[in-house]
C-alpha cells in the first residue's frame, strides 16, 4: 500500500499523541513505515494547500471566531531534524525539544464546527518571527480571504 496525502492528513486529524511513521504503519494494514517516510520526504503540506481543501467546507457565522493556538510536537530523541529546538511545552509543563506550530482555527458556534484554516512553523532561528508575528500574518491572510469573524482568541504567550 502507498501513503497518500489523504491518508496522512486523516491520520494527523485522528491521532492525538503519536505522529510517527511507524505508528501510522502499525494502524494501517499492508502499510510499511518506509512508505510513510518516502511520502513525507517528497510531499509538502503547506498552509495554502490546507486552505484550498478547507475553503469549500467552511460554514460562516456572524458569531464566528478565529482561534490561534500553539503546540510543540515533541522530538526529544531527534538530533538532525530541521526546526527542532528547545521550547516550553504547555502539555509537558517544561522545556522540551520539539517543532513549534502556531495554528489558526475557524469556529462556527452556531453549528459547533471547527476548521483548521492555517498554520505556521515557529522557527525564529530561521525566519526571525515570533509567535505573535505568525498570528498577525494569519489574521491578515484571513482578512484577504474574506473570512467573517466577530472575535479572535489567542493564548497568552
Amino acid at each position: 500500500m502507498k501513503t497518500t496525502r489523504e491518508l496522512y492528513c486523516q491520520y494527523l486529524l485522528s491521532s492525538q499523541i503519536n505522529y510517527t511513521c511507524t505508528n501510522l504503519a502499525d494502524h494501517v494494514e499492508e502499510l510499511d513505515h518506509n512508505s510513510v517516510y518516502r511520502y513525507l520526504k517528497f510531499d509538502k503540506l503547506t498552509p495554502r494547500l490546507v486552505w484550498e481543501k478547507v475553503r469549500p467546507l467552511l460554514v460562516y457565522s456572524p458569531e464566528g471566531c478565529l482561534i490561534f493556538d500553539d503546540v510543540v510536537l515533541e522530538k526529544e530523541h531527534s538530533f538532525a531534524i530541521e526546526g527542532v529546538r528547545k521550547q516550553y511545552s504547555g502539555n509537558r509543563h517544561k522545556v522540551i525539544k520539539g517543532i513549534g506550530v502556531v495554528n489558526c482555527v475557524y469556529c462556527n458556534p452556531d453549528t459547533e464546527q471547527f476548521w483548521v484554516i492555517g498554520f505556521r512553523l515557529f522557527d525564529p532561528d530561521r525566519d526571525g518571527k515570533s509567535k505573535h508575528d505568525h498570528v498577525a500574518d494569519m489574521l491578515k491572510s484571513a482578512g484577504h480571504r474574506g473570512i467573517v469573524c466577530q472575535t479572535a482568541l489567542i493564548d497568552s504567550w
